[in-house]
């Protein structure tokens, strides 16, 4: 009870920029455990996904592949799909490739989504906190200035004191929000990394069927 009341003062003390700010943090929090769950799910459908396709790479079961690509949600699925369905029309490294890469680029986007918008509220959220201290010193400056002499100092340093809050209130919803954006990055390129890995992996694999099958056109012209 005695948190909840200080709570309630230091909102009361800091004045009207005190709830535009806890807007921003109220967004800003939904954002980052949304994002949380999001890239935990796909990190954890894309390890599912890769294990039931690995064997059917090591197999060479390109059709049985594409098969499972194509009727799972994983991120990871809709990469490797494209370089199998790519290989139905061309056996070239590089038509491959460029497929699986055209694959990262339609999922990447929405991995990162929203996760930039944590930075910018942590800003805001600074910004109106400083916002809020420089008018409410400004009140306080012009307050005094019509002020019985004998009341200045102690109306002054209240009214600074009040002015303060909300600077401070602005930090406690930017730190969060900023190490929320760190985490949510750093999250985000590891699972990137790691269908980028897979998508090397799959690549390793057809290779090594075409590089034996280049070897033996080349034997072959030679004779």
């Amino acid at each position: 009870m005695d948190f909840f009341e200080v709570v309630v003062r230091f909102f009361q003390e800091g004045g009207a920029f005190m709830f535009p700010i806890a807007v921003v943090l109220a967004i800003g929090l939904a954002i980052a455990i949304e994002r949380f769950f999001f890239l935990s799910f796909s990190k954890s459908v894309n390890k599912r996904a890769f294990k039931q396709m690995e064997p059917l790479l090591n197999k060479h079961d390109y059709s049985g592949v594409l098969s499972f690509a194509s009727n799972d949600k994983a991120p990871i699925s809709r990469i490797i799909g494209a370089g199998m369905a790519r290989l139905n029309h061309s056996q070239r490294r590089e038509d491959i490739e460029y497929a699986m890469e055209e694959g990262l680029m339609e999922t990447t986007p929405r991995l990162e989504k929203r996760t930039a918008y944590l930075a910018t509220l942590a800003n805001i959220s600074t910004l109106l906190g400083l916002l809020g201290t420089i008018i409410g010193l400004i009140a306080a400056f012009s307050a005094v200035a019509t002020a019985d002499p004998s009341e200045k100092a102690s109306l002054l340093s209240q009214s600074i004191s009040v002015a303060m809050n909300t600077t401070a209130f602005g930090l406690i919803a930017a730190i969060p929000l900023l190490a929320f954006h760190s985490v949510l990055q750093t999250k985000t390129t590891e699972i990137i990394d790691s269908m980028e890995m897979a998508g090397v992996k799959c690549l390793n694999a057809l290779i090594a069927r075409n590089d034996l099958n280049t070897q033996s056109r080349s034997t072959d012209e030679n004779r």
